[in-house]
């Protein structure tokens, strides 16, 4: 796998680049700041990009403006962030395109279960952290709230989390586009997501999805 890796500590930065290489993988690029990271990713054309989410020039969410930025150039891309606080204003963007995780760094506590989430995001899927998870659904919260969905719309939402727009979900699926627009109204009313222009309502459904199955 080769990696991008947009981290402002120099310790930490050499660390994951050195703890990277031992498991294998081939670190192509390494950036102290967000510009050079975004240059880095347009250069070496990486399998994934590993970011601080406070990086240079004003250590404060360049990172994860940085991230959504190589995510509009970079589609394909797998992008894990790194923080030692939860930031919700741009991660609910990248959670529902797939190929994202969010981990915090105090709260690795595994080695091999760091390496798998990268692989596991590089390779399509999604690496979150429950307590990312439980401030990115907030109030949103129920004993189990995929209870009332129906098999169906337990596929459309799984495809969902993959990221997929619902043109793709219905050819996956072999409906009709007006049928998946039906489950996904169903699916957003059944998880009491009310439309609201403060929430991300499809967001929300696939990260109540994740932290649930």
């Amino acid at each position: 796998m080769r990696v991008v890796i947009g981290e402002d500590s120099a310790l930490f930065r050499e660390g994951l680049a050195r703890l990277l290489a031992d498991a294998g993988h081939d670190v192509v690029a390494k950036a102290p700041d967000a510009p050079g990271l975004i240059a880095a990713v347009s250069a070496a054309d990486p399998d994934l990009a590993i970011i601080d989410i406070r990086m240079p020039p004003d250590l404060t969410d360049d990172g994860a403006r940085a991230a959504r930025k190589i995510r509009d150039t970079h589609p394909r891309l797998g992008i894990v962030l790194l923080s030692q606080h939860v930031e919700t204003r741009h991660s609910v963007d990248l959670v529902s395109q797939g190929r994202f995780g969010y981990l915090l760094k105090d709260r690795v506590f595994d080695v091999d279960d760091f390496l798998d989430a990268l692989c596991r995001v590089a390779a399509g899927g999604s690496a979150l952290d429950p307590e990312v998870v439980s401030r990115l659904i907030g109030g949103h919260r129920a004993a189990d709230p995929l209870a009332a969905l129906t098999v169906r719309e337990r596929e459309v939402l799984a495809l969902m989390a993959e990221g997929r727009t619902n043109v793709g979900i219905a050819r996956r699926l072999w409906l009709t586009d007006r049928t998946v627009e039906t489950h996904v109204s169903s699916i957003l009313a059944k998880l009491d997501l009310a439309n609201s222009t403060e929430d991300h309502r499809r967001v929300l459904a696939v990260l109540l999805y994740l932290n649930r199955s």
